[in-house]
């Protein structure tokens, strides 16, 4: 069976300008677009989403495949996507991969033939393993994901400069042994909060080897690093968790255990779902308009349904925002 990359080998073309000249996208001339058309003929080429013809039958719907799709953080996600598809006339269609690398294929091939373009979530996979699954065929954009290696226009947080933020705001209220509650270890962002605030230990603070605790981005992670913490009597003096669900997990732990937040301790979280803002004392914590990844992703792929060329909008980089509030105001508390 004949193959994008035969195609384009034929007609004497890259096989993005190959994929741009079968979908009727723009940026192809039109004598490209016929040697193309002819190259497919030839080779009786059928792209994957065998469902669409040559003229590229629109099914005004996007695909969003995310690692899960329960909790406030994908909620907000959502959210921000079904805003600009909705003011676009675009239906979504949502799949999860649970981070698996097979279902994350799965859930492409579902997509192939239903939807126009596809935005994707792919925080635990390595790029040359996304590459193998992603169509190349089918406009993608790909949420919280550094793709500059794998040429796709991408939304990123800076996770690292986040987390560095953060930890600088601890040190600066009077912390001096913070402790850290890590992510899923496979977890791109996780890894990146943590690397922050490791290296904001060491400079700031010349603390090389800070506490970090085992989480999976959880409440109940969050609950049992509380009780680590507790039962095991380490000393610290604020708990930075990589989320922050995993933040109010620990705040209650820490109130079951008759610990007061912030006088005995301080607790900051990562993300600003709309809970933190809503439980007492309210969460310290790194704003990441989250909708916003989600809208900005979705402007992307419909400037790609469009044919423009994605140029400088190929990448764009969220930086997250600290937000105070009383998980970590001593002076307000003791003042009260």
């Amino acid at each position: 069976m004949a193959t994008l990359r035969d195609v384009a080998r034929e007609a004497g073309v890259s096989v993005a300008t190959a994929s741009r000249a079968i979908n009727g996208l723009g940026n192809v001339t039109a004598p490209t677009r016929a040697a193309v058309l002819a190259a497919v003929k030839k080779l009786n080429f059928v792209p994957h989403s065998g469902a669409r013809s040559l003229t590229r039958r629109r099914t005004d719907t996007v695909g969003v495949i995310l690692p899960d799709l329960f909790g406030e953080f994908f909620s907000e996600i959502i959210r921000g996507i079904d805003l600009i598809a909705h003011e676009s006339g675009m239906h979504l269609l949502l799949g999860n991969m649970h981070g698996s690398a097979h279902e994350t294929a799965a859930a492409i091939a579902a997509m192939r033939g239903r939807v126009d373009g596809l935005l994707v979530m792919p925080p635990e996979l390595k790029p040359e393993t996304l590459a193998q699954h992603l169509d190349p065929v089918l406009p993608t954009v790909l949420l919280n994901y550094d793709a500059a290696t794998l040429d796709r226009p991408y939304v990123a947080v800076d996770n690292y400069r986040g987390a560095w933020t953060m930890t600088e705001a601890l040190l600066a209220a009077g912390a001096r042994r913070i402790v850290h509650i890590a992510g899923p270890k496979h977890n791109r962002d996780a890894r990146e909060r943590q690397r922050g605030f490791v290296d904001a230990m060491a400079a700031i603070a010349d603390e090389r080897h800070p506490v970090i605790l085992p989480g999976d981005f959880s409440e109940e992670a969050g609950a049992e690093a509380a009780r680590m913490l507790v039962e095991g009597k380490m000393p610290a003096d604020a708990v930075f968790a990589a989320n922050d669900l995993m933040a109010v997990g620990c705040l209650m732990r820490l109130g079951e255990a008759g610990l007061k937040v912030p006088h005995d301790l301080m607790v900051a979280g990562f993300d600003d779902i709309p809970l933190a803002r809503h439980i007492t004392p309210a969460l310290t914590t790194m704003q990441v308009k989250i909708d916003r990844l989600g809208s900005t992703g979705m402007m992307m792929l419909l400037r790609l349904l469009r044919g423009e060329a994605p140029g400088a909008a190929s990448a764009t980089i969220l930086t997250p925002v600290l937000i105070e509030r009383g998980t970590t105001a001593r002076a307000v508390e003791a003042a009260a």
